[in-house]
Order: structure tokens, then sequence, then C-alpha cells
């Protein structure tokens, strides 16, 4: 399980990585395999963010409401493909986003 949940979280890590739009907002050192918080340049592209996911099948990557920003919930019962599907939907949206 260990394993599997080290690689479903690189998968999500290299893509904020990359992100020109996503920013993760933890230290690499101290990043969690199970919840990932992450945000935009501002609030009113992290709604967006969150209604478009939402709209594609993707609930909940609201933020805690006293930290803002969004957050990806990767628990044991995320697999994998359901890791990839919500990183090619938040490069879709940054993509497309004018």
């Amino acid at each position: 399980m260990e394993k599997i949940n080290i690689d479903k979280a690189k998968v999500f890590y290299d893509f904020l990585d990359q992100s020109k739009m996503f920013m993760g907002t933890v230290r690499k050192e101290d990043r969690s395999l199970m919840n990932i918080p992450f945000v935009t340049e501002c609030k009113e592209l992290d709604a967006e963010v969150i209604a478009y996911t939402k709209a594609n099948g993707f609930e909940n990557l609201k933020g805690h409401k006293s930290v803002g920003g969004l957050r990806a919930s990767i628990y044991n019962a995320m697999p994998k493909e359901g890791v990839e599907a919500l990183v090619e939907c938040l490069k879709d949206f940054e993509a497309n986003h004018k």
C-alpha cells in the first residue's frame, strides 16, 4: 500500500512541480502522501478550478475553510488511475484557461 501511495503522490507532485498555474504549498520534505494542498494565483481562479473539476466529476477539491486554496485527497481508496485522471483534468484547465 505504501508503494502505491508513493506512486500516486508522485504523479500529482510531478504535475504541480512543472505547472505554471498550480503551486504546491508545502515544502518537498514535508509533503503528504494523502492530502495535497495547492493554489493558483488568486481565490477567484481557485473557485474556477473547483467549478471546472466538479463539472468533470471530481468532488471536494476546495481547500480547508481556514486555509483556502485547493486540496487533493488521495487516500487509499483513490486508485492511481483516478489521480492520473485528476491531473489530466487540471492540465486541460491550465491549457485552456485564458
